[in-house]
C-alpha cells in the first residue's frame, strides 16, 4: 500500500519494482521536494496506477502514454515554475539513459517547459542490487540516482557544462 502526497492510498502489485516506487511515492518525494504531487504512476502489471490530468493540466503538462515515459512522474508544486521529476524505478532494468532524456525533453519542450524545470531520476533498491550494477554505465549525464536503501543521499550525474546547475534544488 502507497501513501501519496495527497493522503489517499493505492495497492501496488508485490515485488521489488513496488517497494521502490512506494519508497519514491513515500520517501523520495517529500525529501527532496518541498510540495511533492504524483502525477503519474505505472507499474507492469498496471500500466497505470495513478494519473492526475487535474494537477497536470494546472502546471500546462499534458500526459499521454508514451513507451518513453518512466514509471514515475512527480511535481514539486512550490516553486513558481514546478519542477517535473521523471522518475524509472530499477529492480532489473529499464534507465533513464540519454536515448529516453531526449524523448522526454521533447515532450516537454513541445509544451513549452524550461529545461530547468525538468529532473530526471533513476531509482533503485541499493547501490549492491543487480539492478543498479548491470545498468550504472547506461545513467544519462545530467540525470540522478538514488537509493531506497540510502534514503538521504542522491547521486547526482553532471557534466562539466554547467547543464545540471538548476537541478541543486534537489539536493
Amino acid at each position: 500500500l502507497v501513501t501519496f502526497p495527497s493522503g489517499e492510498t493505492r495497492p501496488l502489485a508485490p515485488g521489488p519494482s513496488s517497494f521502490i516506487a512506494q519508497g519514491v511515492v513515500e520517501v523520495f518525494a517529500p525529501r527532496f521536494l518541498e510540495t511533492p504531487a504524483v502525477l503519474w504512476l505505472s507499474e507492469s502489471g498496471n500500466k497505470v496506477v495513478v494519473r492526475d490530468d487535474r494537477i497536470a493540466a494546472s502546471i500546462g503538462l499534458n500526459i499521454e502514454a508514451d513507451k518513453n515515459l518512466p514509471d514515475l512522474i512527480l511535481a514539486d508544486l512550490a516553486p513558481r515554475d514546478p519542477l517535473i521529476v521523471f522518475v524509472e524505478v530499477v529492480a532489473t532494468d529499464g534507465v533513464i539513459t540519454p536515448r529516453r532524456q531526449e524523448a522526454i525533453f521533447d515532450l516537454t519542450d513541445a509544451a513549452g517547459f524550461d529545461r530547468r524545470q525538468i529532473a530526471f531520476v533513476t531509482a533503485y533498491q541499493d547501490r549492491a542490487s543487480a539492478g543498479f550494477k548491470k545498468t550504472v554505465t547506461q545513467l544519462a549525464w545530467g540525470s540522478f540516482a538514488w537509493f531506497v536503501s540510502e534514503p538521504d543521499h542522491i547521486v547526482i550525474l553532471r557534466t562539466g557544462s554547467g547543464t545540471c546547475a538548476s537541478l541543486a534544488q534537489l539536493v
